[in-house]
C-alpha cells in the first residue's frame, strides 16, 4: 500500500543537482560546462520518467529515493567519460540514467539489510512502507533499468549483468563474512571492490563505450571507476571515525558500535596481534560494550590516536593514485583533469 503523505514530485519540482567536489576545473570551459549540464538535467529527466509509470500503487515508492536528492555521481562519471570521446549522445543519456537506477535499487535493498532509519535525511523507504515494499520496489527498478539497457547495445546488457551479479556477490560475502581461513582485508578488500567498486566501475565503462572508445580505452575507464570506488569507500568507513560530529550531523563510531570490521580496526587487530601495546589497548576499548556515547567516544578517540588510522589514509590514497594512473595515457583534457580531482576529491573530504 502506498502513503498517502508521501507525494512524488513534479519533474519541474526535481533537486537541482550540483556537481561534487572535485569537479570544478569543468566551470573553467564554458561550453563544456554548459554541455555537461544540459546533459544531466537530461539524465534527470530521464531517470524520473524511468521511475514513473502512472501507477498510483508504485509511482510514489519508486520516485521516493530519486526525488531525495543525491550527488548524482555514477551519472555523472558515464557523462564524462563519453565527452572524453566527444560523444554526449542519446545512448549516453541513458546509460546513465539506468546506472543511476542500479544505484538507486542498491540502496532499497541495503537500507532494508542494515535496518537503516533514514537515507538521504528522510525515512528510509522501509521505514515508510515496510521491508516487502522496499525489497520489491528495488526489484521494480532493477527490471526497468534493464529493460532500458536492453534497447541499447548486446555489450551494454553484459557490462550491467555482471555488475548485478558483483553487487549480489558483494552482499553475500559481506553478510557471510570471512570463510574458513581467508584473511580477513582480503575480505574486506573483496566485499568493497564488489559491492562499491563495481558499481563505479560500469559507469565509467558505459560512459567510454556508448561515447565511442575503443575496447582498451574502456577499459582504462572501468580500471578508473573501480579504483575510485573502492578509494571513495575506504575514506567513507575512516571518515566515520574521525567526522566532526557536530559538523556532520553523525555520530563518529557508528560503524564500531554496530560491529563493522573497517580497514582501521583491521589494521588495528593486525598491530595487536604483532605485541603493539597501544593497539591492545585500543582494541580493548573496541570490543567492549559501546552502547554508551561516553564508552564509544573513548574507543573511537584511541583509534584515530593510533598509527593505524593515517595508514588506513595511505591506502586509500593508493587507490586514489591507482585511479589516476589509469588513465594517465589518455590525452590530456579539462575532463581528463576533472577525473583526476574528483580522484583526489574522494580522499580529502569531510564526509
Amino acid at each position: 500500500m502506498t502513503d498517502p503523505s508521501v507525494q512524488p514530485v513534479s519533474p519541474e519540482d526535481a533537486p537541482t543537482i550540483k556537481l561534487p567536489a572535485g569537479f570544478d576545473v569543468l566551470a573553467s570551459d564554458e561550453t563544456l560546462a554548459a554541455d555537461i549540464t544540459d546533459a544531466l538535467d537530461d539524465v534527470e529527466q530521464r531517470l524520473l520518467d524511468a521511475l514513473t509509470a502512472g501507477d498510483d500503487l508504485t509511482d510514489p515508492s519508486a520516485r521516493y529515493l530519486a526525488d531525495a536528492g543525491g550527488k548524482r555521481v555514477r551519472p555523472l562519471l558515464t557523462v564524462l567519460t563519453a565527452e572524453l570521446f566527444g560523444g554526449l549522445n542519446t545512448d549516453v543519456r541513458q546509460a546513465a540514467a539506468l546506472i543511476e537506477m542500479i544505484h538507486l535499487a542498491t540502496l532499497y535493498h541495503d537500507d532494508v539489510m542494515d535496518s537503516a532509519p533514514l537515507r538521504r535525511g528522510t525515512p528510509s523507504a522501509h521505514e515508510v512502507w515496510g521491508n516487502s515494499v522496499a525489497i520489491l520496489t528495488g526489484d521494480l527498478i532493477l527490471a526497468r533499468a534493464s529493460l532500458l539497457m536492453a534497447e541499447l547495445s548486446q555489450e551494454g546488457s553484459r557490462i550491467q549483468s555482471r555488475t548485478f551479479e558483483r553487487l549480489v556477490l558483494g552482499q553475500l560475502h559481506e553478510t557471510l563474512g570471512p570463510q574458513g581461513d581467508q584473511d580477513a582485508y582480503d575480505h574486506y578488500l573483496s566485499v568493497i571492490v564488489d559491492k562499491t567498486g563495481s558499481l563505479v566501475a560500469a559507469a565509467a565503462r558505459l560512459g567510454a563505450h556508448f561515447g565511442g572508445a575503443d575496447d582498451a580505452q574502456a577499459q582504462l575507464l572501468e580500471e578508473y571507476g573501480e579504483a575510485v570506488g573502492i578509494a571513495f569507500q575506504l575514506a567513507d568507513d575512516i571518515i566515520d571515525l574521525t567526522a566532526d560530529g557536530e559538523a556532520s550531523g553523525k555520530t563518529p563510531g557508528t560503524d564500531l558500535r554496530e560491529g563493522v570490521p573497517t580497514l582501521p580496526v583491521l589494521l588495528l587487530r593486525e598491530a595487536a596481534a604483532q605485541g603493539d601495546a597501544e593497539a591492545v589497548r585500543a582494541l580493548s576499548l573496541v570490543d567492549a560494550d559501546l552502547s554508551s556515547d561516553a564508552a564509544l567516544a573513548e574507543a573511537v578517540a584511541a583509534v584515530v590516536a593510533h598509527p593505524v588510522t593515517e595508514q588506513a589514509w595511505e591506502v586509500a590514497r593508493s587507490w586514489s593514485a591507482r585511479a589516476k594512473a589509469a588513465i594517465s595515457g589518455l590525452p590530456d583534457s579539462i575532463v581528463k583533469q576533472a577525473l583526476d580531482s574528483f580522484a583526489d576529491a574522494v580522499v580529502d573530504r569531510e564526509g
